[in-house]
């Protein structure tokens, strides 16, 4: 096995971060090694620059798809229906609570606040009125072409460490690593854990997300072009189409748990969680149980969202290339080892790119408790499922648009947030 080469901290210069222009939106990886060249991300504590400014909150309508466009109404109340007629129904309304650009991803941190990535490159800390300055600039370090840039942030649950997930300015995926203390990134500290060379600038997955057993699970498409190509996704020697499990802090750069499925399989390789995925955009754990749910966007025909139980050892095969969603691609031949998904929906509505979601384990909406809350970039409507070992036992559309949902975010009090790629951050509320 290959180790890719730890990218050493340097000094970095405390300095006031400058706004940039919004970036394009996108639709919605394994190691190469870090560059060499010196880099100058920004980092500004959040304590002493967090400067609150008032949100107006306005109606939006939105617009045709593939344009940025504002967030939806914001105080449209909606009701969930299910398959069960007997399910209690809930009455949310989504509330804007502030802008940003381009909004791409969030973490719940320290006392409590989100804090709201930038595709761009930048980091924001979420405040009673709004986003504050950014916190971490790496805007000089990335770029927006096709799917690029800042994609995925994370913390670890002791809020000691923050990662990011971005492409550099030669479109390798890359995860870095930064010490917080007192609630404060340590630019000093920053090291580059892991890097991904990607072949084509979309389907690079980018969601970073903390497992329920400590461990930094990992989110890489297929390494994209259109049908996977070089046939990644069932291909167990490359990280490409696979969400990867590594333990950050417990080698130099990483070290590989030695329960992962792959440790003793020649040819495979060691990072690896699962497989056959064709660009895992969004993943989360249900706070409530450890499931693992998983948005994988899909290539003409079929999204689909995929589970896996807490008590999984790993090694599932969501099909892809092979098959879309629970349909044969291409004439693929379904594999024996397929794990098909607990939920698909096909492209004959306005639907075309699942983001997906968190289940809610929040205590200001009773009867949302339970659910799984997911979006569509293109359609933007919320909706949600519920799960019982493995099976959905309820659907439900929440009705209330929330633009071009690029993400979700949930908070360390359980309640979720919804980004729009137009800008919109708003927090899911009863009605």
């Amino acid at each position: 096995m290959h180790w890719p080469r730890p990218m050493h901290s340097r000094p970095r210069t405390l300095i006031r971060s400058q706004w940039h222009t919004p970036p394009h939106p996108g639709c919605m990886l394994a190691r190469a090694p870090p560059p060499n060249s010196a880099r100058a991300a920004r980092v500004n504590s959040p304590t002493r620059r967090l400067q609150e400014a008032t949100v107006k909150v306005r109606t939006r309508s939105s617009a045709i798809i593939g344009a940025l466009f504002l967030a939806a109404s914001l105080t449209l109340t909606a009701t969930l229906t299910t398959a069960s007629a007997d399910e209690a129904q809930a009455q949310v309304v989504l509330t804007e609570v502030a802008r940003a650009q381009g909004p791409s991803a969030g973490a719940a941190g320290p006392d409590g606040k989100v804090w709201i990535a930038e595709r761009a490159g930048t980091v924001r800390v979420l405040g009673d009125y709004g986003l504050g300055e950014p916190v971490l600039d790496i805007s000089a370090e990335t770029t927006t072409d096709g799917e690029r840039g800042l994609l995925g942030v994370a913390f670890d649950p002791e809020f000691a460490h923050f990662y990011i997930s971005y492409t550099d300015l030669e479109g390798t995926s890359t995860i870095d690593e930064f010490a917080v203390q007192d609630g404060e990134l340590q630019p000093d500290s920053r090291r580059t854990v892991l890097t991904q060379e990607q072949p084509y600038p979309n389907h690079n997955g980018g969601d970073i997300k903390f497992g329920p057993d400590g461990y930094l699970y990992i989110a890489f498409g297929d390494g994209g072009s259109g049908g996977d190509p070089h046939g990644n996704g069932q291909n167990l020697d490359t990280l490409l189409g696979k969400i990867l499990r590594i333990d950050p802090t417990g080698g130099e750069p990483y070290a590989i748990p030695s329960d992962n499925p792959f440790v003793a399989e020649e040819g495979a390789k060691d990072e690896i969680w699962a497989y056959g995925l064709r660009n895992p955009w969004r993943f989360s754990f249900d706070a409530g149980t450890g499931d693992l749910l998983i948005g994988d966007v899909g290539q003409s025909e079929w999204e689909e969202i995929d589970w896996a139980p807490a008590s999984s050892k790993g090694g599932e095969n969501y099909g892809w290339s092979s098959m879309e969603g629970n349909h044969p691609f291409r004439g693929g031949t379904e594999p024996a080892n397929h794990v098909p998904p607990v939920h698909e929906y096909d492209r004959s509505g306005l639907g075309c790119s699942v983001t997906g979601g968190f289940v809610y384990r929040g205590e200001a909406i009773a009867d949302l408790a339970g659910s799984y809350v997911y979006s569509d970039y293109c359609d933007g409507t919320l909706r949600t499922l519920n799960i019982e070992n493995g099976e959905v036992t309820g659907e439900g559309d929440l009705g209330v648009q929330g633009g071009e949902v690029i993400s979700f975010v949930e908070a360390g009090d359980g309640e979720l947030y919804v980004l729009a790629i137009g800008g919109a951050v708003s927090r899911i509320d009863p009605a």
